[in-house]
C-alpha cells in the first residue's frame, strides 16, 4: 500500500510539473501575442502610409490574379501567367521611385534578354544537334560572366543591379529552356507580355493610389536631420552652461539623443535619392531635381554630427577644466552656439517650406564674429594659463562648437546652391524673422562718443522658438 501510494504522490507530482510548464506557455504565448499587437499598433500609429501599401500590394495581386480566374485570360496565358503575380510580389516597393526603378529595370532586362536568349537558340541549332548544346552553355556561360562582372561597377550597381540580376536569369531561362521546347519565341513573348502587366500594375497603382515620392522623403529627412542638430545644440546649451531641475534634465537628455539618427542615414539617404531620379516630375520636384546637393547636405550633416559626438562625451566628463577659464569663454561660447542653433533651425525650415534661407546668413555673420572672439580667448588662455590640464577640458569643448559654427557655415552655403538649383521662393521681408545684433556683431560699427561699457544691448525676440534655459542665458546681453 505505501508503493502504490508513493506512486501515486509521484504521478500527481509530474502532472502537477507538467501542468505548471502548460500555464507558464500559456501565459508566454498571451504575451508575445499582445506584444505584437502593440508593435503592430504603434507602427500603424507612426506611419498609416504603411498600412495603405500593404492594402495596394494586396489590390496589385488581386488583379493580376485575374489571369488565372479568368478563364478566356489563362487561356491565352497559361501558367506564364504566375509572372505577373511573381512580378508584383518582387517590384512593388513603398515609394514610387523605387516601384518605378525596379519595373523598369525588370522589363527591360527581359526584353534585353529575351532577345539575346532567342538570338542565341536560333544560332545554336544551326550549328546542328551534336554541337547545339555546348553553343548554348557557352553563350550562358559568357553572358553571366561579362554581366556579373558589370554589377561591380559602382554607377550601376546603385540603379541597375536588379536589373542585371534578371537579365542573366531570363537569358539562362530562356537560352536552357528552349534547347528542350521548340515554341522559344512564344514562350519568351508570354514572359515579357506577363511581367509588363504586372509591373504596370504596380506603377499605376503606385503612383495613383496614395503615393508616396522617395523625392519627397529625402527633402522632409534632410530637413528633419538639420532640426535634430539644432535641438542637440539648444540641449547641449541647457545642460553644459546652466544647472536644470530633474523634469527639464529628462526632456533636454532626450533631445541630446536625437542627433544619433543622423549619424546612420548615410544608406538610406543614398537609396532614396537613387529611387528619386527614376521618378517623374511632382508638386515641387521637376524631374531632374538635384538629387546631389541633397547628399552634399546629409554629408555635411553627417560631419557635424560627428562633432556633437565628441562633444556629448564632456558633459559627464569628470575633468571639466578650470572653472575660472570656463566662465570666461562662457559668454562667447554660448552666444556662438547659440546663432548656429538658430541658423539650423532656419536652415531646416527653409528646406522644409522651399523658402530662400535669408536670416541664416545673419546668424552664420553673429555666430563668425563670436567665434573669432572665442578663438582669441583660447590663444590668451592657452599663453597666461602654466597648468594646460586645466585648460585642455575648455578648450576642446570651445574648439568642438567653432568646428560646429563653421559646418554649420558649410551647410548653409549648400543650403543656398539648392535654393537656387530649384528656385526656392522668396520670404517677404515683413514675413522674415528679426535677428538681433551681438554686441561683438562687426556689422554694428560703435558710436566713439559712447563708452562701451555704459552700452544698452536690446535684443528683440527671435521667431526661432529657444527653451527656457536658453532665454534665461540670453538675458545676459540685455545687461547694462
Amino acid at each position: 500500500m505505501e508503493m502504490v501510494s508513493a506512486n501515486t504522490t509521484q504521478e500527481k507530482g509530474v502532472l502537477g510539473r507538467v501542468w505548471e510548464r502548460i500555464i507558464t506557455l500559456t501565459k508566454a504565448f498571451k504575451e508575445k501575442v499582445w506584444e505584437i499587437c502593440r508593435m503592430t499598433k504603434k507602427i500603424a500609429q507612426d506611419d498609416p502610409r504603411k498600412v495603405i501599401h500593404s492594402l495596394k500590394v494586396g489590390l496589385a495581386i488581386s488583379l493580376v490574379s485575374l489571369f488565372y480566374y479568368y478563364q478566356p485570360l489563362y487561356e491565352n496565358f497559361g501558367l506564364s501567367a504566375m509572372w505577373a503575380v511573381m512580378t508584383v510580389v518582387v517590384v512593388f516597393e513603398y515609394t514610387v521611385g523605387a516601384t518605378l526603378g525596379k519595373g523598369l529595370n525588370r522589363t527591360l532586362a527581359t526584353l534585353m534578354a529575351g532577345t539575346l536568349g532567342v538570338g542565341a537558340h536560333y544560332l545554336a541549332s544551326l550549328a546542328g544537334e551534336k554541337v547545339e548544346p555546348i553553343l548554348i552553355g557557352f553563350f550562358v556561360f559568357l553572358q553571366a560572366a561579362i554581366v556579373s562582372f558589370i554589377r561591380f561597377i559602382p554607377k550601376v550597381k546603385a540603379r541597375y543591379d536588379y536589373g542585371f540580376l534578371i537579365f542573366i536569369l531570363t537569358f539562362s531561362l530562356i537560352s536552357v529552356s528552349g534547347f528542350r521546347d521548340d515554341e522559344v519565341l512564344e514562350m519568351a513573348h508570354k514572359r515579357l507580355s506577363t511581367i509588363f502587366i504586372g509591373g504596370s500594375a504596380c506603377v499605376v497603382i503606385s503612383i495613383f493610389v496614395c503615393p508616396v515620392w522617395a523625392g519627397e522623403e529625402l527633402h522632409y529627412s534632410i530637413a528633419l536631420n538639420l532640426e535634430k542638430l539644432s535641438d542637440f545644440l539648444q540641449a547641449f546649451i541647457c545642460e553644459y552652461f546652466t544647472t536644470l531641475e530633474d523634469g527639464d534634465s529628462t526632456n533636454i537628455m532626450s533631445c541630446l539623443e536625437r542627433y544619433k539618427s543622423v549619424l546612420n542615414s548615410k544608406s538610406s539617404e543614398e537609396s532614396l535619392a537613387n529611387f528619386a531620379r527614376w521618378e517623374p516630375g511632382h508638386g515641387k520636384f521637376r524631374f531632374r531635381h538635384p538629387w546631389d546637393q541633397y547628399l552634399k547636405i546629409g554629408t555635411l550633416s553627417r560631419q557635424c554630427a560627428y562633432r556633437m559626438e565628441a562633444l556629448k562625451g564632456y558633459l559627464n566628463s569628470d575633468n571639466q577644466g578650470s572653472s575660472e577659464i570656463r566662465s570666461m569663454m562662457e559668454e562667447a561660447s554660448l552666444e556662438m552656439t547659440m546663432e548656429s542653433t538658430k541658423a539650423l533651425k532656419e536652415l531646416g525650415l527653409s528646406i522644409k517650406t522651399m523658402t530662400k534661407p535669408f536670416s541664416a546668413d545673419i546668424h552664420i555673420a553673429n555666430s563668425k564674429a563670436a567665434s573669432k572672439r572665442l578663438k582669441s580667448l583660447l590663444q590668451s588662455s592657452l599663453r597666461e594659463e602654466t597648468d594646460l590640464l586645466s585648460v585642455i577640458p575648455v578648450g576642446t569643448v570651445a574648439s568642438l562648437l567653432i568646428d560646429i559654427a563653421d559646418c554649420t557655415e558649410k551647410l548653409a552655403d549648400c543650403v543656398n546652391d539648392l535654393a537656387s538649383l530649384t528656385n526656392f521662393d522668396d520670404v517677404e521681408s515683413n514675413k522674415c524673422p528679426k535677428i538681433s545684433q551681438s554686441s561683438y556683431c562687426e556689422c554694428a560699427e560703435p558710436d566713439p562718443k559712447i563708452d562701451a561699457s555704459d552700452v544698452v544691448i536690446l535684443v528683440e525676440d527671435s521667431a526661432l522658438a529657444m527653451p527656457d534655459c536658453e532665454k534665461t542665458k540670453s538675458d545676459q546681453h540685455n545687461i547694462v
